[in-house]
């Protein structure tokens, strides 16, 4: 048996910072563990020289247990137990850094479900906020047309919004214009606060034409009579004695029909557009008026 050699490579790290990581033990045969170097407790400097020195002293290590296991002498690298304990660290370290990256992947597929839920909830808030808005907005449409049909049915009473004539006409035909349902009453408010105003008679006009639009044909009758009155010369007046002449037809008042018509020659005829004309002459067949 080959006698026990132990051969430590300790001097060839001393100084470096290898030194306190590890203790290496070249032995010939088998035998008993060497005591392993105690580790300092003071901070290493790892300065270029140090560095330099480590390098060079690797090397000589490297190259002796080369020739050892060359020359046939068995070599036995026995890592210091610190080292083993580092690697032991290491291990944990690496277990929990697994164990912390399965856990962010984790939370990174609860994120991306999380994002998604947000993105619904979002976009069911903005359907249900568009929900609101579009059933407000009715509901006010609603309200104002409410307002504006009890106003309408409201009992007529003389009444001036604005305090003046011309304002107030101005107003109600604005009403007309735009259909408001309002525009009637504002009209016959008018006509009856502002009767001899120079606005009154086209207010009977106008007024005479929404009563024949709603079916009112005997009321429109009463309006465009009360436009006529003293036959202005106004672009208006043609149109109104025509619309004045079917409207009595339409009440079956044909010779009343007949004299409009007569009228309406007789006064605006010369000069009248063709349509008018052509509606005259059919009403007055309608109304069987004599030649």
């Amino acid at each position: 048996m080959t006698q026990l050699r132990p051969y430590t490579v300790s001097a060839l790290i001393a100084g470096t910072a290898l030194a306190p990581l590890m203790a290496v033990v070249l032995v010939a045969a088998p035998a008993a563990p060497a005591q392993a170097q105690q580790v300092p407790d003071q901070a290493i400097d790892w300065t270029p020289r140090r560095l330099n020195q480590l390098d060079r002293n690797v090397r000589r290590l490297e190259r002796a247990v080369t020739q050892r296991n060359a020359a046939g002498d068995p070599v036995l690298i026995e890592t210091d137990p610190e080292v083993v304990v580092l690697q032991a660290v290491m291990e944990n370290m690496q277990r929990r850094l697994a164990d912390l990256e399965a856990t962010v992947q984790r939370m990174n597929g609860d994120i991306e479900r999380l994002t998604f839920a947000v993105d619904e909830a979002q976009r069911d808030n903005a359907a249900m906020r568009r929900l609101l808005t579009d059933s407000n907005n009715r509901i006010t449409e609603l309200e104002g047309q409410l307002q504006a049909v009890s106003e309408a049915n409201a009992p007529i009473v003389a009444d001036s919004p604005t305090g003046d004539a011309r304002q107030d006409f101005e107003r109600a035909i604005r009403m007309a214009n735009s259909n408001d349902v309002r525009a009637r009453r504002a009209l016959e408010v008018f006509v009856i606060t502002w009767p001899d105003a120079a606005q009154a008679r086209e207010a009977n006009y106008r007024l005479g034409d929404l009563r024949a639009v709603d079916g009112d044909q005997a009321g429109a009758v009463q309006a465009y009579a009360a436009a006529l009155s003293g036959w202005p010369r106004t672009s208006w007046a043609p149109d109104a004695t025509i619309k004045l002449a079917t409207g009595l037809n339409a009440t079956d008042r044909n010779t009343q029909a007949c004299a409009a018509v007569r009228e309406f020659f007789q006064r605006y005829g010369e000069g009248a557009p063709t349509t008018l004309i052509n509606r005259a002459r059919q009403i007055r067949e309608r109304a069987e008026c004599p030649a």
